[in-house]
């Protein structure tokens, strides 16, 4: 008998965020070292938007940052 597992959307949603966060941290080290220092990110792409979402939190106040421990589990 074949062992069957579910997850409820927040367990799903906990279950992926670390490894979104991993492709994240890593794709944006391949576009900073393909571009050196400085980089341009296109105004009509997600990470443009995502930037603009991060900047109008961080403004606002409710910006939380974590460790990298609580991030990556380091």
């Amino acid at each position: 008998m074949q062992a069957v597992n579910t997850l409820n959307l927040e367990e799903l949603i906990k279950a992926l965020e670390p490894v979104m966060r991993r492709i994240i941290r890593e794709e944006l080290d391949v576009i900073a070292t393909k571009q050196g220092s400085s980089f341009h990110i296109a105004p009509d792409s997600d990470l443009h938007r995502d930037m603009l979402e991060l900047q109008e939190r961080k403004e606002s106040g409710t910006l939380n940052f974590l460790s990298h421990k609580e991030i990556w589990g380091e």
